[in-house]
């Protein structure tokens, strides 16, 4: 039994696995940059990493100019 392409189900192609075509693997990425997938977490992982007050949370910006 030959893998199914996850957007369109035809058969997926060995060059674009697990895609059928670069079509598809291209709205996959879409996909993903638009932010329409979204991997689960916990509602306080944002909140801790935005008020970390640990010496490794502190750097310093500088302008380059």
């Amino acid at each position: 039994m030959k893998d199914k392409c996850p957007i369109c189900k035809k058969p997926s192609n060995a060059a674009a696995r697990p895609f059928c075509s670069k079509r598809c693997s291209d709205i996959d990425l879409g996909r993903w940059l638009k932010g329409n997938y979204a991997i689960p977490g916990t509602d306080g992982e944002a909140t801790i990493a935005a008020n970390d007050t640990s010496p490794d949370a502190d750097i310093t910006f500088r302008d380059l100019d």
